[in-house]
């Protein structure tokens, strides 16, 4: 669906408001002539014929999506050649602890005598990764719908897919972090946004209506069901319904039903994960139930002069803020929840309303992941011409929301708004109006953290190939040179589409061939023989304790127990990774053996990387972290804030190398390479 429409000045003119779009067209009651059934009939087979056209390109750019992501792993890491011990080890981090879950079920005998035994087809990994890299062909195959419903024509779709493809770098990091939970979450948020897209269409029949509900409520629910940070994203879209809902640019039926259907997704979240304390505690649903309270209680919200609607709208506001910081508060209170204070504590940091030493909140501000948008990301993204184009369709969308926006608020009631529609050039059709605001929005996270950047980058796509391929946008702009004919038009519409695309065919095409014919192979000997030396060497029962991403890979790799993982949403487990963490702190063997053995630890794994880190620079390192948490002065040169104090012990991840007596009474080593050191704890009566 085009975006904005040129009116001619007309008396009567059909309301874009909800009460309108739920009324079907009035039939005609002339029987038409052969040649307009002729014309019509036409006009119907080239409909169908396109729409077979697009699906058919849909799909097969999806597919071929899937099939170069899962290229460029196989290549990048020869994964049909290495070990498993290896395959696994390939999974860093957080990556691997997701993956040994899926593990764990395939290997349990309940389940491989049930639905899951697909290994005399194929390997348990390969169905894995299988499956990350075809919800990647839904991704594209969303994207594409979404662009394609914008403006009206599958080019759209087949430009914003090709965008999507050569800024892969900036659109997705599937290929080398496969497990992460928001791979599995950003297909079905990207099918969200298509069904809300068409939801918002106006004319929708009655029972497509209900279908699209259902199909916004099933992407709402598998989103929340696969991303611990749903809830935020989601509350940025509320904030964008919200905004739009109080400008008139959305009807408010509409906007009601998705306000309920993001609470009831997250509520069966919480449910289906064990009543999840820190959904319940969501700023999402303090939110959107603080919205549907003060519109019972404030009526009229929506007519009334200019002054006397932007004081209403204005009361609304602060409305709904101080009833979503109560509800919040008071849920918070009576359920006693703290799972997400560290990020409220890292934003606050963040955005400069104080500096912190929590070391959670810190942890988070010294990954560069967490950190601003580079500016490169600019210089890539307009290598394609993808940012350019961006930039003139968003600001010729913002001026036209502005304008209709004003209008909005400037008529005191609906058949004085229906008279200025027909007055006016422009009109902003709400499922433009939606996407407009969502990259606004997602846009200023992205610039504020560059680990969002991915949930910008793709609808970037989608908007910028839907403002090429606009009718409407470039009649307004023909119009606004005085160069607009009709035929100009639907050159313009056409031409620079194409033209763009076989730009980005002669420029990116050779390096996609050069990507698709490099090869490289995995290679981590240290890590390979630790893990093999834990399966040879340890009981199946030892408990293991070391830094989050390492431990991730020890249960993937051995199955043995942990004392600690990078499941980073409970209060509880965040205290104890702060505890097992000072292990690289200034501390005492004594003190350390007692907190390792409060754990019930039998062996401690140190990483030289981490105790000799050089990645991030002073202030940032985590025995920085640690020592500012502890009330010690950091190492090396610079400066250190006043109240800091010289430690009475050294490092303990590096003394307890020098096998001192005070060390060996209690951490016997075990194991040694050029990585890492494991010790084994003693037993003391």
């Amino acid at each position: 669906m085009a975006g904005m429409m040129t009116t001619v000045r007309q008396r009567r003119v059909g309301k874009c408001t909800e009460e309108a779009e739920e009324q079907p067209s009035e039939e005609k009651s002339i029987k038409p002539d052969g040649k307009i059934l002729s014309a019509h009939t036409g006009g119907k087979l080239w409909n169908i014929l396109s729409i077979t056209v697009g699906g058919i390109v849909a799909i097969s750019l999806g597919f071929l999506t899937s099939v170069y992501i899962a290229t460029l792993h196989e290549n990048d890491l020869w994964f049909s050649n290495i070990k498993e011990v290896e395959r696994e080890i390939s999974f860093r981090t957080e990556c691997g602890l997701y993956y040994s879950y899926y593990k764990q079920m395939i290997q349990a005998a309940s389940i491989q005598q049930g639905i899951v035994n697909c290994k005399q087809y194929l390997e348990p990994v390969y169905f894995y990764i299988y499956t990350l890299f075809g919800l990647q062909a839904v991704y594209v195959i969303a994207l594409y719908v979404t662009s394609w419903l914008l403006s009206g024509t599958w080019l759209s779709g087949l430009l914003a897919a090709c965008w999507y493809i050569t800024n892969r770098i900036d659109t997705t990091r599937v290929e080398f972090t496969i497990p992460l939970r928001e791979n599995w979450a950003l297909p079905f948020f990207a099918v969200q946004i298509a069904a809300i897209t068409y939801l918002l269409r106006t004319n929708l029949q009655p029972a497509r209506q209900k279908l699209t509900f259902m199909a916004v409520f099933i992407a709402t629910f598998l989103f929340s069901l696969t991303w611990q940070f749903n809830q935020f994203m989601m509350l940025i879209q509320a904030l964008a319904l919200f905004v739009l809902d109080c400008f008139d640019l959305l009807p408010t039926a509409k906007v009601t039903w998705l306000y309920i259907i993001q609470i009831s997704g997250l509520l069966l979240v919480c449910v289906l994960q064990f009543f999840n304390s820190m959904i319940l505690g969501s700023l999402l649903i303090s939110f959107n139930a603080s919205v549907l309270i003060a519109r019972t209680i404030q009526k009229n919200l929506k007519k009334g002069p200019l002054l006397n609607r932007l004081g209403k709208l204005i009361l609304h506001v602060l409305l709904v803020l101080c009833l979503t910081l109560v509800i919040n508060k008071f849920i918070k209170k009576i359920l006693n929840l703290e799972s997400d204070e560290h990020i409220f504590k890292f934003l606050k940091a963040k955005f400069g309303f104080g500096a912190t030493r929590d070391f959670d909140a810190n942890l988070y501000l010294c990954e560069e992941a967490f950190g601003l948008l580079p500016l490169n990301t600019f210089s890539r993204l307009s290598d394609t011409l993808l940012f350019y184009i961006y930039i003139f369709v968003l600001l010729f969308m913002t001026v036209a929301a502005v304008i209709v926006a004003f209008r909005n608020l400037s008529c005191s009631n609906q058949v004085q708004l229906m008279e200025k529609m027909g007055e006016c050039t422009i009109i902003l059709k709400p499922d433009a109006a939606y996407n407009l605001i969502h990259t606004v929005l997602f846009g200023c996270l992205a610039l504020s953290t560059m680990r969002m950047k991915y949930l910008w980058t793709s609808h970037m796509c989608v908007f910028a190939s839907f403002g090429l391929c606009s009718t409407e946008v470039w009649k307004l702009v023909l119009k606004c040179v005085h160069l607009y004919t009709s035929q100009r038009m639907q050159v313009m519409k056409y031409s620079i589409p194409i033209i763009t695309l076989l730009y980005i065919s002669y420029k990116f095409w050779p390096g996609i061939m050069d990507e698709l014919s490099e090869l490289r192979e995995f290679y981590d000997p240290d890590t390979v023989e630790l893990m093999n030396w834990i399966k040879s060497n340890t009981p199946n029962t030892a408990v293991f304790a070391g830094s989050m991403q390492l431990l991730a890979g020890v249960k993937l790799c051995t199955g043995r127990t942990l004392t600690n993982h990078p499941h980073y949403e409970d209060k509880n487990l965040r205290e104890r990774t702060k505890q097992i963490y000072q292990i690289y702190a200034k501390r005492s063997p004594e003190d350390v053996y007692r907190i390792l053995h409060s754990f019930g630890t039998d062996y401690v794994i140190l990483e030289d990387s981490i105790c000799y880190e050089r990645r991030h620079s002073r202030g940032c390192r985590l025995r920085d972290l640690l020592d500012i948490a502890n009330g010690h002065i950091m190492d090396g040169l610079g400066e250190n804030e006043p109240d800091l104090k010289p430690s009475t012990y050294p490092r303990f991840c590096e003394e307890i190398k020098k096998n001192l007596p005070s060390y060996t009474t209690h951490f016997i080593r075990v194991f040694q390479n050029k990585t890492f050191h494991v010790y084994k704890l003693a037993k003391h009566k």
